[in-house]
């Protein structure tokens, strides 16, 4: 029985991820524990840099153990990342790990906030991140969310006293926190908080373990007489799961970063370091803080109805316990702690609802509206439960728009009614606030103050329901939302989208220009809204040409998409810049782009960004035709390289057999191939048997955790943490006469400017004398690093691997990253140079 409690348990938790719009239907064991947290008067803050940072074991520990109010502050979104689920990466990619923190904290019952600093990827040096972050506007966001949600504890995931050791995001991560912990409390400082209350957190901790001192024997030795030992392997009979379990549910939303991880049993402890602050006498972490309804003035009352209620919860009937639950709900919002009035008063009502299993929803006509639009809003209520209430009225907000209904919502009688409204011409759009402007490598750009910190853009429509329960109005407030049914999966709730009434959008994010022909671009338009008319402009840089420059678009049905193509003519001289789209429907201009996020682990997203794409006039030569690509974690350069003319055919594992690679001019091997591909220990003899029989292959970078094949090459290669960071460092030539920087086109340090993000990572540190070094490069006070593009003969074919990062400089148009990349693809067939040696 047991386990059909789990499987339950576990199929709860991973469907409430997947339709996150839905209401939430507590159970019995579920509303007694909102009941014991209702009671619990304590807040912890973890803090850290990235999604998947977080110690899930300690968030899960606090609060669904201690009870505590729980929450995660990451600094950033995660945009720098990798991505193994798709083709997303920087903003993209920050929406689907925001939304994998949410689906994390779903799971493990924590809290969740941000800042504006963007992921602008590693970083080995907090001097480097604090200067290409905004350190004064990170370090005041960390406070502002100090004072908000009033942390009696703050628990640093990484250690700000050993800056250079590790990731430059994560140290500096704690040396904000550690400010912030003082400066929260300094009547002096300010932030963008319209209630910038002071704020004096009791404790601030390092969550230490043995891997911070380099081993577990090192670990035992150390002084412990300021860390706390924590046994977070707690069993929870009512869940039928541990808390190890729990946290890795939790972390195994982490889809995009592959972090699925296995469920543990038994003891487990964490450890927590004392910084600052009141040290705990008793060595547990709330030690000496008030946790109890007493902490608020006029609480004892209300601990004592509630206490009251926790003793004598009827599992089988937990409406027995509205009547006492009611009463406290009218001594909270009595309180004159507004806080704790405001945490506990929403707690409260749901526990409310719970128990009554009363049901509310209000469910629009469509998926999206725009601005000036209309809808029916469906609104459904019903009572499961014995207790007597009424449902007085519904109010939809913004929009002001109230009805009465005094209807009286009897046991399980349902009360369905409709509503017309009028969407606001001034209401906001849905879409992630964090994007709406265009910011800097470090930041981004957030224009409503009031945003800053939030996970995601509220919901724009809501459905307030007032009950009156035996003369007691208790407003409960729903998102609207969209739901619908489909075939295979039955009900399927997604969020309702306030959306610009059209976007345009370019089939591409680069256009490469190898010569001086004429490309056709086109330009997809998508109406939001019947009838749209306008004209559609088509804006490129100066001395580049277009045919037409503008259409007139007429599209008759919301949802429709027409494609209008332009005829675009480069210059002469290698150039480049962005294009973008300006579509004008009644006076006014649209310059941005829909963009549609699609998984199942996490809600559906539609990401409104400013459209634009890059296009390069580059004069470059290549050799070869038919390329093969073996996809890894997910890239675009398949498309990348169809840009310059390449034909590319993604091959399938099930394909890659000794007679369909022979048709290739050479083989590309996706990034972390080796890493994703469990396959790739049976069909890398095919490849390196390629190689020998006079194929090129290009082995893209792998890190060397999970690796599926013995060794990457043909010869023995060593993967290691090498990286360099800076985008700007010095490259140096360390092989001038090589084919590779000379067919079939010449390749000089200058190829280099313009790369983003950085050089390359995940390079060898050691080889086979059979492999040539091409480059050497390093950052700041680092040694040089030669390994970033390593070449072979292999029998009469050539193996290349390569660190450097191609899968973000040719999605983002780098022209000497195209150059080269083209040269690796042509080497071997240069019939006047000699060939690369063994």
């Amino acid at each position: 029985m047991r386990k059909l409690v789990s499987f339950f348990t576990l199929l709860l938790i991973f469907t409430s991820s997947i339709f996150s719009q839905a209401p939430k239907k507590p159970s019995s064991g579920e509303i007694y524990e909102a009941i014991q947290k209702l009671n619990f008067l304590g807040s912890v803050l973890y803090l850290a840099a990235h999604p998947d940072d977080e110690n899930t074991r300690l968030i899960s520990y606090f609060a669904n153990d201690v009870k505590a109010r729980t929450a995660y502050l990451s600094l950033t979104r995660g945009d720098g990342g990798q991505n193994l689920i798709g083709p997303e990466i920087r903003e993209l990619l920050g929406v689907i790990r925001t939304q994998e923190l949410l689906a994390a904290r779903r799971t493990d019952g924590g809290e969740q906030f941000f800042t504006r600093a963007n992921d602008f990827g590693y970083s080995k040096h907090p001097d480097e991140t604090l200067e290409i972050w905004n350190e004064k506007e990170v370090l005041n966001d960390v406070v502002a969310v100090i004072r908000k949600f009033k942390p009696d504890i703050i628990i640093n995931r990484f250690d700000h006293r050993t800056p250079g050791s590790t990731h430059g995001h994560h140290t500096s991560s704690a040396i904000l926190s550690a400010e912030a912990f003082d400066l929260s409390a300094n009547n002096t400082y300010k932030t963008h908080l319209e209630n910038d209350a002071i704020w004096q957190p009791k404790r601030l901790f390092f969550n230490t373990s043995w891997w911070f001192y380099g081993s577990e024997k090192k670990f035992d030795e150390a002084d412990k007489s300021k860390m706390i030992g924590i046994d977070i392997g707690t069993f929870y009979s009512q869940k039928g799961l541990s808390n190890s379990e729990i946290a890795s549910l939790s972390r195994s939303k982490h889809q995009s970063q592959g972090f699925g991880s296995t469920g543990t049993r038994g003891k487990l402890k964490e450890y927590l370091e004392f910084l600052k602050g009141d040290f705990p006498k008793s060595k547990t972490p709330f030690s000496g803080i008030n946790t109890t309804w007493s902490r608020v003035e006029g609480g004892e009352e209300i601990g004592a109805i509630l206490k009251n209620v926790e003793s004598n919860y009827d599992f089988k009937n937990p409406s027995a316990s509205i009547k006492q639950l009611v009463k406290a709900y009218g001594l909270i919002l009595n309180i004159k702690n507004e806080h704790w009035k405001a945490i506990k008063s929403k707690e409260i009502k749901n526990i409310i609802s719970a128990c009554a299993g009363l049901y509310m929803e209000a469910t629009s006509s469509s998926s999206t509206v725009t601005p000036g639009s209309t809808s029916k809003i469906k609104i459904e209520a019903i009572n499961r439960s014995s207790f007597s209430m009424n449902l007085k009225s519904v109010t939809i907000n913004p929009l002001g728009l109230k009805k009465d209904y005094n209807a009286r919502l009897a046991n399980n009688n349902s009360q369905k009614f409709s509503l017309d409204v009028e969407i606001p011409i001034t209401i906001s759009s849905t879409s992630p606030y964090w994007l709406d402007k265009k910011g800097s490598l470090g930041m981004y750009s957030v224009a409503n103050s009031k945003l800053i910190g939030k996970p995601e853009t509220p919901r724009a429509v809501t459905a307030e329901f007032t009950v009156n329960f035996n003369g007691v109005l208790i407003p409960f407030t729903k998102e609207v939302v969209y739901k619908y049914n489909d075939p295979v999966k039955g009900e399927v709730y997604k969020p309702f989208e306030i959306l610009p009434e059209v976007s345009a959008s370019f089939e591409e994010k680069v256009y490469i220009f190898s010569n001086d022909d004429a490309q056709k671009i086109s330009i997809k338009v998508k109406s939001q809204k019947k009838d749209l008319k306008g004209k559609l402009i088509f804006c490129l840089p100066n001395d580049w040409k277009v045919v037409p420059e503008s259409y007139s678009i007429e599209i008759a049905d919301k949802g429709d998409e027409q494609s209008f193509d332009f005829e675009v003519f480069p210059p002469k001289k290698q150039s480049e810049g962005l294009i973008s789209p300006i579509v004008e429907v009644d006076g006014k201009s649209y310059t941005s782009e829909l963009v549609e996020i699609d998984y199942n682990h996490i809600p559906f997203q539609s990401v409104v960004m400013p459209s634009e794409a890059k296009v390069v006039r580059l004069n470059i030569d290549k050799k070869g035709q038919l390329i093969g690509y073996i996809h890894g974690a997910g890239d675009l350069i398949p498309t990348s390289l169809r840009q310059i003319g390449y034909t590319v055919v993604e091959i399938n594992e099930n394909d890659i057999t000794p007679d369909k690679l022979k048709n290739f001019d050479a083989i590309i091997l996706g990034i972390r191939a080796y890493n994703t591909n469990e396959r790739s220990k049976f069909y890398q003899k095919h490849l390196h048997n390629y190689v020998e029989n006079g194929g090129t292959l290009i082995a893209q970078y792998n890190t060397s955790h999970r690796v599926k094949v013995a060794n990457v090459g043909p010869y023995p290669i060593q993967l290691s943490r090498d990286r360099v960071t800076d985008e700007h460092s010095e490259v140096k030539i360390l092989n001038p006469n090589h084919e590779l920087l000379n067919f079939p086109n010449k390749i000089t340090k200058g190829d280099f400017n313009g790369w983003v993000q950085e050089r390359g990572l995940y390079f060898p540190n050691k080889w086979d004398d059979k492999y040539e070094t091409i480059f050497g490069m390093n950052d700041k006070d680092e040694t040089e690093k030669t390994g970033s593009l390593l070449v072979t003969k292999y029998g009469s074919g050539n193996f290349i691997y390569t660190g450097l990062s191609f899968f973000r400089e040719l999605p983002a148009g780098v022209p000497g990253a195209y150059k080269l990349f083209a040269n690796m693809l042509s080497v071997g067939k240069n019939e006047i140079e000699k060939p690369i040696k063994n």
